[in-house]
């Protein structure tokens, strides 16, 4: 969608994006706040979780939460909230001609919380039986186990239900009081902004929250080097899960990033490409994932999958070749070309509503404090060349800074083969 972007900062410290489509029919509010995980007692894991089910609750106006609800959605918006290791994010979406009504009830939602103690206790039961659900995805579990595992802050589900119990309401109040200020917060709207500015402007300062002393500061997370796999052991699991994450110990620049899309898209992300279509023609793999993730300070590439485990080892075969093909150049223009296409057309998928417009800018606006230019991102790809292509996959190998993790019931002594024959890739350049 045709848009205009501008970031203004406000009196209160609050800082944002307004999205400008011309005659949008709706309109689109997120709320970041540096509220996560990694800033309570690892024994207080779910506090901020919890927080996020309670806040968009009762509040100074509305005494229940399904007062509340029904109020917000009265006209069909949608709101929802989600709570990850480093943020908290309040979203909402409605029709352009209540976008008034909604945004001040969502300020009103994260300004004037009651956090009731019957309203506490029944999300402690929802949160749990989140968890539950959460704890039976095989895929999430060993994602969350290997990123303990290499280093970073986290925690299985099932670690946090055996915790659960340790928050309290008070908890809850405290953090919210030290995170919920307007200087420690970030906000994205799109929509027709037009001739509203002024008024969102005003809401926005006016919202009754302490000013705070600045947006709160990520960790410094540094990975580690792991000379053995991670195996989880599930009897009930016959399939394999694996993840394989590779590091460079300092951030991509923009050209090594996009060169490091361009490759995960040859490699995994499409029926044709060279690790998941060769394993598909062999009948090894149903489906393979892989992607880039930009932390603080460095950056990951992972691959993962679940497959059985007979065909375990000639999937990592065709990993190994495909990865020492790049980096020893052997690519040809053809397959560049067509992961442009590929990404090209999926750039113009990506900004067909308001939602997936806006989205082109949170992340990297919210983690670090950066605003993509989307117009530039076709040009962008188009620059990508086999050399730099080379280059950033080298660069994530060149650290020798790895792990491997699965999950299932082959056994420690398969895990640790295939530990042996991946780690070839780390192993074949000084």
């Amino acid at each position: 969608m045709k848009h205009i972007v501008e970031r203004i900062k406000l009196a209160n410290g609050a800082e944002g994006l307004l999205i400008d489509v011309a005659d949008a029919q709706v309109m689109t509010f997120e709320f970041n706040f540096r509220a996560g995980e990694y800033l309570v007692d690892p024994a207080k894991w779910e506090t901020p979780h919890l927080m996020e089910h309670i806040l968009l609750g009762a509040n100074k106006l509305h005494p229940k939460a399904r007062i509340f609800q029904a109020e917000f959605e009265k006209n069909g918006a949608y709101n929802n909230a989600s709570t990850g290791v480093y943020d908290i994010t309040y979203e909402a979406e409605c029709a352009a001609f209540e976008w008034e009504r909604i945004l001040e009830l969502m300020l009103l939602s994260i300004s004037q919380p009651l956090f009731l103690d019957e309203e506490f206790e029944a999300e402690m039961g929802n949160v749990r039986e989140e968890l539950n659900g959460r704890a039976n995805n095989h895929f999430r579990h060993l994602s969350l186990a290997m990123r303990k595992y290499c280093g970073y802050q986290g925690m299985t589900d099932r670690e946090r239900l055996k915790i659960l119990q340790n928050n309290t309401k008070k908890d809850i109040e405290a953090h919210y009081k030290r995170t919920h200020t307007t200087s420690n917060m970030r906000f994205v709207f799109a929509g027709s902004i037009k001739g509203h500015k002024a008024t969102i402007i005003r809401m926005l300062e006016e919202m009754e929250l302490a000013k705070g002393k600045g947006r709160i500061p990520l960790p410094l997370e540094e990975p580690i080097a792991r000379t053995k796999p991670l195996y989880l052991r599930n009897q009930s699991v016959k399939n394999l899960y694996f993840i394989m994450d590779t590091f460079h110990l300092e951030k991509l620049n923009e050209d090594e990033w996009d060169a490091g899309q361009l490759i995960n898209t040859m490699l995994t992300e499409t029926l044709y490409s060279r690790i998941l279509g060769s394993a598909r023609e062999k009948g090894l793999v149903y489906s393979m994932s892989s992607g880039f993730n930009q932390m603080t300070s460095n950056v990951s590439w992972w691959f993962g999958a679940q497959i059985m485990p007979q065909n375990a080892k000639p999937l990592f075969d065709i990993i190994v070749r495909e990865l020492n093909a790049v980096r020893e150049g052997e690519i040809v223009e053809a397959d560049i070309e067509a992961a442009k296409q590929y990404m090209l057309g999926r750039y113009q998928r990506s900004g067909q509503t308001i939602g997936g417009t806006a989205a082109g800018y949170t992340n990297r606006f919210y983690f670090e404090d950066e605003i993509d230019d989307y117009y530039a991102l076709p040009e962008r790809i188009k620059a990508v060349t086999k050399t730099k292509i080379i280059k950033t996959t080298e660069l994530m190998f060149q650290d020798k800074t790895w792990a491997i993790g699965f999950l299932g019931s082959a056994g420690k002594p398969m895990a640790d083969e295939l530990h042996e024959q991946i780690a070839q890739l780390w192993q074949n350049k000084d």
